[in-house]
């Protein structure tokens, strides 16, 4: 078969990158892949694209050993040439998304990483589309309805990967007067809407997992707070649908659940409460929480409790959100496609009962 597309990914191994690469071989047959990969102590990075490529669709996946973070993508020369020569598309979603990286770090990762494959996109002969995978928490610490073409209004943010991402963004910005890019701002990416299965318990399974567990259900924020949650595989199909969406070039899109289709903290946690069969949580005041009683917590409880005051600062902030994402963009290039997030409150007891069938991810569930 001769293939008229030549689709370069970064983030290829992470849990969106995963999805979004079996997506593009079932979406676009006639197209290759081209997967930029790090190599890790002890296995190259073709390696780690086996873990993720079925062997019947190994012939349409190149693999390159390679880093954004460094210059050139750390690609061999003669990788460079021929990727620049063959390209036709860019997906670009590698990424640290820990929040306790240093700034320094946090930027080597996300900004120079970006300032790489755009450089490198800006000499691809044949380049049709670039997108770009951001957040939708690049609105920081907003309380208010943020708008897709928004990005920089004075706000501050929570962590390193928050403003990093926002600076990633931004020099993305800067190139789309000669790139044809879209940028793309997923909300919290959580399991597939139909059956729950997730290879990341990162984000809300955390907090999820300590309740079920009935190890903690004093909630730190406030119950009204906001949760726009979506499904891997609303925004892997987005992604697949909107790089080749000559509409969408220019555009910033958020694919979040939106004002419609978000949650509560309040209404999770009662749903949670049912299927888990726990009491509903607590809620504290956070300022009260963080400068009183977590102070005295801290010295008074011991082992997976108090684990759970360390690992649990991280979050700390995602309890008390009130901001909300428009989705004007998304709906006017995605709905005609059939492709909208399903509402956060429609396919939470699927995401439950994956958590329960693997152990929160410790043993493997038959397929679904």
């Amino acid at each position: 078969m001769d293939y008229d597309e030549l689709i370069l990914v970064t983030g290829a191994t992470g849990f969106l990158g995963a999805r979004l690469v079996r997506e593009l071989l079932d979406r676009q047959p006639h197209a290759k892949l081209a997967l930029l990969i790090r190599d890790r102590a002890g296995h190259t990075g073709q390696q780690r694209a086996d873990a993720i490529v079925p062997a019947a669709d190994r012939p349409r996946v190149q693999v390159y050993s390679g880093d954004v973070s460094q210059p050139n993508c750390g690609l061999a020369a003669a990788d460079s040439q021929r990727l620049s020569a063959e390209a036709t598309r860019v997906i670009h979603g590698a990424a640290t998304v820990r929040f306790d990286h240093s700034l320094e770090e946090a930027r080597r990762i996300n900004v120079e990483g970006t300032r790489h494959i755009l450089d490198f996109a800006a000499g691809a002969r044949h380049l049709r589309s670039f997108a770009y995978v951001g957040t939708a928490y690049v609105a920081g610490e907003r309380a208010d309805l943020v708008h897709e073409n928004e990005l920089a209004v004075g706000q501050g943010y929570r962590n390193t990967y928050e403003q990093t991402k926002a600076e990633a963004e931004a020099l993305v910005r800067s190139r789309l007067a000669s790139l044809p890019g879209v940028i793309l701002r997923p909300s919290i990416i959580v399991g597939d809407s139909r059956t729950g299965v997730t290879s990341s318990f990162k984000m809300m399974y955390w907090p999820l997992k300590i309740y079920a567990r009935r190890l903690w259900r004093t909630v730190p924020g406030f119950p009204d707070a906001v949760l726009d949650i979506v499904p891997v595989d609303y925004v892997a199909s987005a992604v697949t649908r909107l790089l080749f969406d000559e509409a969408a070039l220019g555009s910033t899109v958020h694919l979040c659940a939106g004002p419609r289709g978000s949650a509560t903290i309040q209404q999770i946690a009662r749903r949670a409460s049912e299927y888990f069969q726990v009491r509903e949580p607590r809620y504290v005041d956070p300022k009260l929480f963080f400068a009183a009683l977590r102070p005295l917590l801290f010295l008074t409880l011991w082992g997976p409790k108090r684990r759970v005051l360390v690992d649990g600062r991280a979050y700390r902030d995602y309890f008390t959100m009130r901001m909300q994402f428009d989705t004007t963009n998304a709906e006017r290039l995605l709905a005609s496609a059939g492709i909208c997030p399903p509402p956060v409150l429609d396919y939470l007891d699927r995401l439950f009962h994956y958590c329960v069938a693997s152990e929160w991810g410790r043993k493997p569930v038959p397929a679904l």
